[in-house]
């Protein structure tokens, strides 16, 4: 895999989609990631995240290393300023700052477009992603018990609980 620490973090478009299908793919392979057990297709993922807030670390070479995107969390106007988000980094470059530097440039650009809040759904055995949100500022909201039932993976037919995190802006909403 190419080095992760000369990443650039760019807008992620439809022609960086096999690599990050790919990297979705291996972190749903994971059983930690995700209920979802295959990614969408590129006209599932387009519509239903949030076309100014989706980035992609890519290497030198222009690989893909690792994607964040937002979701609306609902369509009812009062949650305009309300968003999901999801932060996956190839396994073969993790631990490399590239998770911050992909969340960074979401909280920026969400901030920017006026979205105060951003929540997430980690399961509590990716610890990584836990220690990733809680550093940049999320706060654990709750857990939600036996939530959903595992499909796929190392843990399929288990019962998963999810730890719901918020970050709320300074800077939007305030």
């Amino acid at each position: 895999m190419n080095r992760a620490d000369q990443a650039a973090i760019v807008a992620l478009s439809e022609r960086d989609w096999p690599g990050v299908h790919a990297i979705y793919a291996s972190g749903i392979a994971t059983g930690h990631a995700t209920f979802e057990t295959e990614p969408p297709s590129w006209e599932q993922f387009d519509e239903t995240h949030l076309a100014d807030h989706r980035f992609i670390a890519l290497s030198g070479e222009g690989h893909a290393l690792g994607w964040a995107a937002a979701s609306a969390v609902s369509d009812r106007c009062v949650y305009d300023g309300v968003a999901e988000v999801s932060v996956y980094v190839h396994p073969e470059v993790g631990g490399r700052g590239l998770g911050t530097q992909l969340l960074g440039a979401l909280i920026i650009s969400t901030e920017n477009a006026g979205i105060w809040t951003l929540q997430a759904g980690v399961f509590p055995e990716n610890t990584s992603s836990m220690a990733l949100h809680l550093a940049a500022g999320f706060r654990t909201v709750g857990i939600r018990e036996r939530l959903g039932k595992m499909a796929h993976g190392p843990r399929a037919g288990e019962w998963r609980d999810v730890v719901l995190l918020e970050r709320r802006s300074t800077l939007a909403g305030a």
